[in-house]
Protein backbone atom coordinates (compact mmCIF):
# COMPACT_ATOMS: atom_id res chain seq x y z
CA UNK A 1 0.00 0.00 0.00
CA UNK A 2 3.21 2.21 0.58
CA UNK A 3 3.41 3.16 -3.12
CA UNK A 4 -0.03 4.15 -3.48
CA UNK A 5 0.18 6.04 -0.40
CA UNK A 6 2.85 7.33 -1.79
CA UNK A 7 1.54 8.42 -5.19
CA UNK A 8 -1.62 9.32 -3.96
CA UNK A 9 -0.95 12.92 -5.27
CA UNK A 10 -0.29 11.85 -8.65
CA UNK A 11 -3.00 9.52 -9.35
CA UNK A 12 -5.36 12.36 -7.87
CA UNK A 13 -4.51 14.76 -10.65
CA UNK A 14 -4.20 11.90 -13.59
CA UNK A 15 -7.76 11.06 -12.33
CA UNK A 16 -8.71 14.60 -12.57
CA UNK A 17 -7.15 14.57 -16.04
CA UNK A 18 -8.97 11.16 -17.40
CA UNK A 19 -12.18 13.28 -16.23
CA UNK A 20 -11.65 16.21 -17.84
CA UNK A 21 -10.42 14.40 -21.51
CA UNK A 22 -14.06 12.43 -21.08
CA UNK A 23 -16.10 15.60 -20.52
CA UNK A 24 -14.33 17.88 -22.90
CA UNK A 25 -14.67 14.47 -25.23
CA UNK A 26 -17.91 13.69 -24.94
CA UNK A 27 -19.06 16.55 -24.96
CA UNK A 28 -17.27 17.99 -28.77
CA UNK A 29 -18.35 14.05 -29.74
CA UNK A 30 -22.25 14.96 -28.54
CA UNK A 31 -22.05 18.01 -30.90
CA UNK A 32 -20.11 16.05 -34.00
CA UNK A 33 -22.94 13.50 -33.32
CA UNK A 34 -25.84 15.72 -33.41
CA UNK A 35 -24.92 17.64 -36.37
CA UNK A 36 -23.81 14.42 -38.45
CA UNK A 37 -27.15 12.23 -37.28
CA UNK A 38 -29.16 15.41 -38.88
CA UNK A 39 -26.46 15.08 -42.01
CA UNK A 40 -27.24 11.63 -42.09
CA UNK A 41 -31.20 11.76 -42.10
CA UNK A 42 -30.76 14.37 -44.88
CA UNK A 43 -32.46 14.41 -48.00
CA UNK A 44 -29.15 16.24 -49.65
CA UNK A 45 -26.91 13.49 -50.86
CA UNK A 46 -23.21 14.64 -50.40
CA UNK A 47 -24.75 15.34 -47.08
CA UNK A 48 -25.55 11.67 -46.33
CA UNK A 49 -22.78 10.51 -47.77
CA UNK A 50 -20.38 12.42 -46.02
CA UNK A 51 -21.65 11.52 -42.84
CA UNK A 52 -21.47 7.65 -43.79
CA UNK A 53 -18.37 7.63 -44.67
CA UNK A 54 -17.28 9.48 -41.66
CA UNK A 55 -19.01 7.18 -39.22
CA UNK A 56 -17.35 4.12 -41.60
CA UNK A 57 -14.20 5.28 -41.14
CA UNK A 58 -13.88 5.82 -37.27
CA UNK A 59 -16.22 3.10 -36.46
CA UNK A 60 -14.24 0.76 -38.73
CA UNK A 61 -10.68 1.68 -37.52
CA UNK A 62 -9.06 1.29 -33.77
CA UNK A 63 -9.39 4.18 -31.53
CA UNK A 64 -5.28 3.17 -30.63
CA UNK A 65 -4.54 3.67 -34.72
CA UNK A 66 -6.88 7.30 -34.86
CA UNK A 67 -5.28 8.79 -32.12
CA UNK A 68 -1.37 7.75 -33.21
CA UNK A 69 -2.26 8.90 -36.52
CA UNK A 70 -3.81 12.35 -35.58
CA UNK A 71 -0.77 13.08 -32.97
CA UNK A 72 2.35 11.05 -35.19
CA UNK A 73 1.38 10.88 -38.65
CA UNK A 74 0.04 14.05 -38.98
CA UNK A 75 3.65 16.06 -37.56
CA UNK A 76 5.10 13.95 -40.34
CA UNK A 77 3.16 16.38 -43.23
CA UNK A 78 4.86 19.21 -43.67
CA UNK A 79 1.99 21.78 -44.96
CA UNK A 80 0.48 20.81 -41.19
CA UNK A 81 3.57 22.06 -39.46
CA UNK A 82 3.66 25.41 -41.27
CA UNK A 83 0.02 25.62 -41.05
CA UNK A 84 -1.92 27.56 -37.52
CA UNK A 85 -3.17 24.01 -37.22
CA UNK A 86 0.33 23.01 -35.48
CA UNK A 87 -0.05 25.26 -32.72
CA UNK A 88 -3.06 22.52 -31.26
CA UNK A 89 -1.92 19.47 -33.46
CA UNK A 90 1.72 19.42 -31.83
CA UNK A 91 0.32 19.00 -28.17
CA UNK A 92 -0.56 15.48 -26.85
CA UNK A 93 -3.82 16.79 -24.67
CA UNK A 94 -5.32 18.22 -27.76
CA UNK A 95 -4.43 15.67 -29.96
CA UNK A 96 -6.22 13.09 -27.61
CA UNK A 97 -9.20 15.08 -27.45
CA UNK A 98 -9.48 15.55 -31.49
CA UNK A 99 -9.58 11.71 -31.55
CA UNK A 100 -11.38 10.98 -28.74
CA UNK A 101 -14.24 13.47 -29.92
CA UNK A 102 -14.09 12.04 -33.34
CA UNK A 103 -14.53 8.71 -32.55
CA UNK A 104 -17.26 9.29 -29.72
CA UNK A 105 -18.95 11.53 -32.24
CA UNK A 106 -19.14 8.86 -35.15
CA UNK A 107 -20.98 6.28 -32.72
CA UNK A 108 -22.91 9.25 -31.02
CA UNK A 109 -24.41 10.50 -34.78
CA UNK A 110 -25.45 6.36 -35.59
CA UNK A 111 -27.53 6.33 -31.93
CA UNK A 112 -28.91 9.20 -32.59
CA UNK A 113 -29.08 8.78 -36.71
CA UNK A 114 -31.55 5.29 -35.22
CA UNK A 115 -33.62 7.49 -32.47
CA UNK A 116 -34.31 10.31 -34.94
CA UNK A 117 -35.81 7.53 -37.90
CA UNK A 118 -37.87 5.75 -35.01
CA UNK A 119 -39.83 9.10 -34.43
CA UNK A 120 -43.47 8.64 -35.62
CA UNK A 121 -44.06 10.95 -38.99
CA UNK A 122 -47.67 11.56 -38.05
CA UNK A 123 -46.26 13.41 -34.76
CA UNK A 124 -44.31 15.99 -37.14
CA UNK A 125 -47.03 16.48 -39.34
CA UNK A 126 -49.62 16.93 -36.02
CA UNK A 127 -46.98 19.44 -34.88
CA UNK A 128 -46.71 21.01 -38.44
CA UNK A 129 -50.48 20.90 -38.89
CA UNK A 130 -51.13 23.07 -35.83
CA UNK A 131 -48.83 25.73 -36.86
CA UNK A 132 -45.70 24.95 -35.33
CA UNK A 133 -42.20 26.03 -37.38
CA UNK A 134 -40.12 23.26 -38.68
CA UNK A 135 -37.50 24.76 -36.18
CA UNK A 136 -39.83 24.78 -33.31
CA UNK A 137 -41.56 21.20 -34.33
CA UNK A 138 -37.85 19.73 -33.81
CA UNK A 139 -36.73 21.57 -30.70
CA UNK A 140 -39.88 20.46 -28.71
CA UNK A 141 -40.95 17.34 -30.21
CA UNK A 142 -38.21 15.48 -32.38
CA UNK A 143 -35.40 15.81 -30.46
CA UNK A 144 -36.53 15.32 -27.26
CA UNK A 145 -38.16 12.05 -28.32
CA UNK A 146 -34.80 11.07 -30.26
CA UNK A 147 -32.73 11.60 -27.15
CA UNK A 148 -34.85 9.93 -24.91
CA UNK A 149 -34.90 6.53 -27.12
CA UNK A 150 -30.55 7.13 -27.96
CA UNK A 151 -30.11 7.86 -23.82
CA UNK A 152 -29.86 3.71 -22.94
CA UNK A 153 -27.28 3.62 -26.32
CA UNK A 154 -25.53 6.77 -25.35
CA UNK A 155 -24.47 6.16 -21.88
CA UNK A 156 -23.09 2.99 -22.64
CA UNK A 157 -20.84 4.94 -25.12
CA UNK A 158 -20.15 7.86 -22.34
CA UNK A 159 -18.91 4.67 -20.51
CA UNK A 160 -16.94 3.63 -23.13
CA UNK A 161 -14.98 6.91 -24.20
CA UNK A 162 -14.62 6.76 -20.53
CA UNK A 163 -12.30 3.52 -20.77
CA UNK A 164 -10.96 4.87 -24.17
CA UNK A 165 -9.25 7.66 -22.29
CA UNK A 166 -6.49 5.15 -21.00
CA UNK A 167 -4.77 5.43 -24.85
CA UNK A 168 -4.16 8.76 -23.75
CA UNK A 169 -1.08 7.08 -22.09
CA UNK A 170 0.27 5.94 -25.68
CA UNK A 171 0.92 9.82 -26.91
CA UNK A 172 2.52 10.52 -23.09
CA UNK A 173 -0.16 11.85 -21.37
CA UNK A 174 0.00 10.94 -17.73
CA UNK A 175 -3.70 9.99 -17.81
CA UNK A 176 -4.56 7.16 -14.82
CA UNK A 177 -3.73 4.31 -16.95
CA UNK A 178 -0.55 5.93 -17.72
CA UNK A 179 0.32 6.78 -14.15
CA UNK A 180 -0.85 3.29 -13.37
CA UNK A 181 1.59 1.92 -15.34
CA UNK A 182 4.63 4.34 -14.47
CA UNK A 183 3.93 3.30 -10.49
CA UNK A 184 4.21 -0.23 -11.68
CA UNK A 185 7.15 -0.08 -13.59
CA UNK A 186 9.05 1.44 -10.53
CA UNK A 187 7.24 -0.29 -7.40
CA UNK A 188 6.40 -3.31 -9.39
CA UNK A 189 3.41 -4.12 -7.56
CA UNK A 190 0.28 -4.40 -10.65
CA UNK A 191 -2.62 -5.93 -8.83
CA UNK A 192 -2.62 -3.14 -5.87
CA UNK A 193 -2.02 -0.55 -8.25
CA UNK A 194 -5.00 -1.74 -11.15
CA UNK A 195 -7.23 -2.54 -8.61
CA UNK A 196 -6.86 1.04 -6.85
CA UNK A 197 -7.46 2.30 -10.50
CA UNK A 198 -9.85 0.25 -11.54
CA UNK A 199 -12.09 1.15 -8.66
CA UNK A 200 -11.61 5.04 -9.65
CA UNK A 201 -12.54 4.38 -13.46
CA UNK A 202 -15.83 2.06 -11.64
CA UNK A 203 -16.93 5.37 -10.14
CA UNK A 204 -16.68 7.27 -12.71
CA UNK A 205 -19.12 4.82 -14.44
CA UNK A 206 -21.59 5.25 -11.60
CA UNK A 207 -21.18 9.15 -12.02
CA UNK A 208 -22.15 8.68 -15.52
CA UNK A 209 -25.16 5.86 -14.59
CA UNK A 210 -26.79 8.39 -12.37
CA UNK A 211 -26.48 11.12 -14.97
CA UNK A 212 -28.19 8.84 -17.54
CA UNK A 213 -30.97 7.36 -15.18
CA UNK A 214 -31.72 11.19 -14.27
CA UNK A 215 -32.04 12.18 -17.76
CA UNK A 216 -34.28 8.96 -18.30
CA UNK A 217 -36.53 10.40 -15.61
CA UNK A 218 -36.14 14.04 -17.07
CA UNK A 219 -37.28 13.22 -20.00
CA UNK A 220 -39.64 10.20 -18.82
CA UNK A 221 -43.13 12.45 -20.85
CA UNK A 222 -41.97 12.19 -24.14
Amino acid sequence: MKPLIDNFPDLLKSALLTLELTIFSILIGLLIGLIFSLMRISKIKILYFFSYYYSFVFRGTPLFVQIFIIYFGLAQLEFIRDSILWAVLKKPYWCAIIAFALNTGAYTSEIFRSGFEKIDKNLVEAANSLGLSNLKTFLTITLPIAIKRSLPAYGNEMILMLKGTSLASTVTLLDLTGTAKYIISTHFNPVEVFIFVGSIYLFFTFLIHTFIKYLERKFRYY
